[in-house]
């Protein structure tokens, strides 16, 4: 059922989209002529959007992706990006930094849709997302060493992403990979054809989106808290969690309805 919200506010550009449905809420990078290549004004909106997001209370489960057929997001727009002094330059690039964190503290899953180029700051977006559903025909990579700079701001989700020489390896060459070498590495969660991509995405995005939002927002927030803790501090973390996801309305009413054999109705409390 789709939500009563009204469209979010556009980019300045216009090259950010927000819809919502079925307890869904689909960011679109909207600028295919550049393969989605994002300006300093479209991380401003993203992270507009995602704080739109998680405060709506319909919305589940997000969806990441790009606009066309040729690209998820080519990483930055470094001619729509110059002209700027470096004080303002360096405050700017804070911005993916802030969206990253934003991602991480959302509270709901998201889910990349990527097809096509997904390279540079574009990988980053990707990574950051909790799951990577990706069309055959994706291809990866991190290419600033090849124009004499490093992607430091994407280390964090490419870590997080797969064991770290493997991110390092990819750093230190520039190279490229495609959608099947991904999955081998761990960082894209399902390929599937170009034409199987968005019913698979959708059905993602529904399994997410059926489950309690409580016991997901519990759970994911403690995920990415204990990340990199050592054993003794991640245990100490989760033991009251459980405590707390167990008190919550939603583990009542989804303990009844396991009994009952019925489907659970869900108040995400």
């Amino acid at each position: 059922m789709a939500t009563d919200s009204p469209p979010a506010t556009p980019a300045a550009d216009g090259a950010v989209r927000y819809e919502v449905a079925d307890h869904v809420a689909r960011l679109t990078i909207d600028r295919p002529e550049r393969r989605n290549a994002v300006t300093w004004s479209m991380l401003a909106d993203l992270r507009a959007a995602f704080a739109r997001a998680r405060a709506d209370d319909d919305v589940r489960v997000c969806v990441l992706t790009g606009a066309g057929e040729r690209a998820f997001c080519a990483g930055a727009d470094l001619a729509g990006m110059a002209g700027a002094g470096a004080f303002d330059l360096h405050e700017a690039r804070g911005e993916l930094a802030r969206l990253f964190q934003d991602m991480y503290a959302l509270g709901k899953p998201i889910v990349a849709r990527v097809r096509g180029y997904a390279l540079a700051g574009g990988f980053g977006l990707a990574l950051a997302c909790d799951m990577v559903v990706a069309a055959d025909d994706a291809v990866f990579g991190a290419p600033e060493v090849d124009v004499g700079l490093w992607p430091h701001m994407i280390t964090v989700p490419l870590i997080r992403s797969m064991p770290p020489k493997v991110a390092l390896d990819l750093m230190l060459t520039g190279r490229r990979v495609d959608a099947a070498e991904a999955a081998r590495i761990g960082f894209v969660t399902r390929v599937v054809t170009p034409a199987e991509l968005d019913a698979a995405v959708d059905e993602l995005a529904a399994t997410l989106a059926a489950k309690s939002p409580a016991a997901v927002r519990l759970g994911r927030d403690a995920f990415y808290a204990v990340w990199d803790q050592d054993v003794e501090t991640s245990l100490r973390m989760l033991h009251p969690l459980l405590a707390v996801t167990a008190a919550t309305e939603d583990a009542a009413e989804g303990i009844a309805a396991f009994r009952e054999k019925r489907p659970p109705r869900w108040s995400g409390r």
